[in-house]
């Protein structure tokens, strides 16, 4: 599937609450402690400036203060929302409109959603010579109730309604009071022509409804005006409540808050057709002024994944590369060129390990995926507890010469706690890719069908932006290759029906000693 690089900005997963703390402060008051105030920037995609989104209250004469405002923000997993907290003394007492500096953090909200228990602690810099002390930040969704509840229901005796049969009936369900206690339920014979005819009601309460996890519970169906209107009137029939069953339905946010980690490998295609590297019509050319298509893409996709990932250690592979010294052929190298251990330290150290692969490497072919997949399937099968999912990136420039592997080792790995991006380079056009990615027909080998939908692929063409905006380019391709990572983390934890985590307790930043006098 490809998406046009102009696409509108995306509905926000959640909302996120964010509470703000801050420890051993700048005291700048020559009679008192600090009074300070935090101020919230976030940064335009567009155009990389800084706006300011909100501020604190002002607390009175301390150096730990816990503020009561709370931040409230859009969280969209497939954007990096970068974050500024700008920390100030706020002295009434002498003039308001020039508050102190106390020092600044600049961080990304995937960070503090990331972090354990969804909470960070970070320094305060900006004072020249000065340790400016910390600022706590703890991330919470806000989300209605989760709680799904099932139910069957039978009826008996309805009125009848239609003149040549029976009634056709159907329920609507209203929640009457905002607490949601009351349940008020009318019963209506539908017609074709959308004239559907009343046939009664009857109210309820959710306490009332869980009983029937135990016992039946009979209604009677009542029509008002039939009730006015007829003495002998008893009612319209009756609904009887069978079963009734609540289960919980967690988010994308539950799980990272829990303690799940994404764990990010990058595959990169070394195959010949890429062009010489020392070649500027190259797609891997390492211009001194600009990223190419593989490196611009790989920084895009790693720099919001890196954020859930507590270690910071990515994986990094080339496939379709003859390597030295004796030529041998390879489609799962380590571009760190260590076999015992492929892991590289955050997304610039995958960059400078592709860099300096690119010197030492000679492109080759043919295009081999299904190694590089088998490779993280076999990771992804040995933890399947929901406390790890991995992420493949692929980078690739065109056809693939195994495809019929390919597609046996998607159907493998759907099973797994595993999802596959690939990002096609260059003028292909992509056909195999769009079959793999699985949206219109699942992906099938050997009479077997992929379990879930595990792949994601884009065409990096259409999010070069006419202006030479790299950033915008970069924002737009992470936020459409990312867009398909949260639903398919829940489809594997609701298929493995594996709950989150509760979050360790949060526990508030170390106060100092009190001074005796």
């Amino acid at each position: 599937m490809s998406f046009s690089g102009a696409s509108e900005r995306s509905v926000p997963a959640t909302k996120i609450e964010i509470t703000v703390s801050c420890r051993n402060l700048l005291d700048l008051d020559t009679f008192s402690k600090s009074d300070p105030m935090v101020v919230l920037y976030t940064q335009s995609r567009a155009s990389q400036e800084w706006r300011e989104f909100g501020r604190t209250e002002v607390i009175d004469n301390t150096l730990n203060p816990d503020f009561v405002r709370k931040f409230v923000l859009d969280y969209f997993f497939e954007e990096k929302q970068n974050l500024r907290f700008d920390v100030y003394n706020v002295d009434s007492k002498t003039n308001i409109s020039k508050p102190d500096f106390l020092g600044q953090a600049f961080l990304a909200l995937g960070e503090v959603i990331g972090g354990q228990g969804s909470r960070v602690e970070r320094p305060l810099t900006g004072v020249p010579g000065k340790k400016c002390g910390t600022i706590l930040l703890t991330a919470e969704e806000l989300s209605n109730c989760r709680d799904i509840a099932t139910m069957q229901l039978c009826a008996n005796k309805l009125d009848k309604k239609d003149f040549f049969g029976k009634s056709d009936p159907f329920l609507v369900f209203y929640r009457s009071n905002e607490d949601g206690t009351t349940v008020k339920i009318d019963v209506y014979d539908w017609d074709r022509d959308g004239s559907h005819d009343f046939i009664g009601e009857f109210t309820t309460s959710y306490r009332e409804l869980s009983k029937a996890q135990n016992q039946f519970t009979v209604y009677e169906v009542l029509n008002p005006r039939k009730k006015c209107k007829k003495k002998k009137y008893v009612n319209s029939g009756t609904v009887t409540l069978l079963s009734f069953s609540v289960d919980s339905e967690f988010t994308f946010v539950d799980y990272i808050k829990g303690g799940t980690q994404l764990n990010f490998t990058v595959a990169i295609d070394f195959t010949a057709s890429n062009g010489n590297p020392l070649q500027p019509t190259s797609l891997h050319y390492m211009s001194p002024y600009q990223l190419s298509a593989y490196a611009m893409a790989l920084k895009a996709v790693g720099e919001i994944i890196q954020d859930y990932d507590s270690d910071k250690l990515f994986p990094a592979y080339g496939f379709g590369a003859k390597l030295p010294p004796e030529g041998r052929i390879s489609h799962q190298f380590p571009l760190n060129n260590n076999d015992e251990d492929p892991n590289c330290a955050g997304i610039e150290g995958v960059l400078e390990s592709y860099f300096q692969s690119l010197r030492t490497v000679q492109l080759y072919g043919p295009t081999y995926f299904a190694p590089v997949i088998n490779q993280v399937a076999r990771a992804a099968a040995k933890i399947s507890d929901g406390s790890q999912y991995y992420v493949l990136l692929i980078i690739t420039d065109g056809v693939i010469s195994d495809m019929t592997q390919t597609k046996e080792a998607i159907v493998s790995a759907s099973s797994l706690p595993m999802s596959i991006i690939i990002v096609g380079v260059g003028p292909a056009m992509f056909e195999a890719m769009e079959e793999l990615d699985g949206d219109d027909v699942r992906v099938s080998s050997r009479g077997r069908y992929a379990e879930r939908d595990i792949v994601q692929f884009v065409p990096f063409r259409d999010y070069v932006d006419r202006s030479g905006n790299q950033v915008l380019s970069m924002a737009r391709l992470a936020k459409d290759v990312l867009a398909e990572i949260p639903e398919q983390l829940l489809s594997y934890m609701r298929t493995r029906d594996i709950r989150p985590r509760p979050p360790p307790p949060a526990t508030p930043g170390p106060m100092p000693a009190p001074k005796h006098p």
